[in-house]
């Protein structure tokens, strides 16, 4: 009896097992992590859903930029800060009646636009180089007269020419084929499904001024992948804690045999 004490260590947790894994310090940053996590995960969608609204475009008439079905993004503006060069979404009964229209902006009011010089078309006497019209297509097949475009109105037309009811279509209305600023409820910035991003920059219109900047759909998502990370790591302090401290429990058990 005397040669071997019977006597045992209890364990550090008391032996219920049921003691909180880690560190406080851990424990305490781990729920830090959760909350900031949700907090800037909840707050990215919610920020987007307030300053973006979701379209299917039904026609091909926007491609190859935007495909038929389509689902774009489009940030909601003031018609007034549209600018050469952006595709938006607007709604105007004299075009269509009880549904959105998607084309891209060419003139504004104070604009001369004709087509076509050399396969182009031309905005105030400048040549526009039309990078997102499909691969060796011209500005338009049968080019179209002088328009001036009045003050507070927008020329639109679609990236694919020869099948886009556009503003050339309505050539014969009374605004010359024009939209007004205010007929725009948004500006499409991405292409969320399928997944192609953010709308290339439409450069060839810098030869006018200055274009449009993208909106803060990137710095959402950027928000909510954060937030997702943030969320995953702190809600995995707990488990991988308690996989270190088996795994150091069975090394001391060991080392003490």
């Amino acid at each position: 009896m005397g040669g071997e004490s019977a006597t045992r260590t209890a364990p550090r947790s008391g032996g219920t097992g049921k003691a909180p894994v880690g560190s406080r310090t851990g424990q305490r940053l781990s729920g830090l992590a959760v909350a900031l996590g949700m907090l800037l995960f909840l707050g990215g969608f919610a920020w987007a859903a307030v300053d973006y609204r979701p379209y299917t475009v039904p026609t091909s008439s926007m491609a190859p930029t935007i495909k038929m079905g389509d689902r774009v993004l489009a940030q909601r503006v003031d018609g007034s800060d549209v600018r050469r060069g952006d595709v938006v979404v607007f709604e105007d009964k004299t075009w269509v009646t009880g549904s959105s229209v998607v084309k891209r902006v060419v003139a504004v009011g104070g604009d001369t636009v004709a087509c076509c010089t050399d396969g182009k078309l031309t905005v105030n006497g400048k040549k526009i180089d039309e990078a997102y019209l499909p691969d060796g297509s011209s500005a338009e097949l049968t080019g179209f007269p002088t328009v001036k475009v009045p003050q507070g109105r927008l020329f639109l037309l679609g990236d694919e020419r020869s099948g886009s009811l556009d503003s050339t279509a309505h050539l014969t209305d009374a605004a010359s084929g024009t939209v007004a600023r205010g007929a725009v409820r948004a500006r499409v910035d991405a292409v969320a499904w399928p997944m192609n991003g953010m709308l290339a920059r439409p450069d060839g219109f810098k030869v006018l001024g200055t274009l449009s900047q993208p909106g803060p759909l990137p710095t959402m998502i950027a928000l909510v992948i954060a937030g997702a990370v943030l969320v995953l790591g702190g809600a995995a302090y707990g488990p991988v804690a308690m996989l270190a401290g088996r795994s150091r429990a069975r090394t001391e058990s060991a080392g003490a045999r």
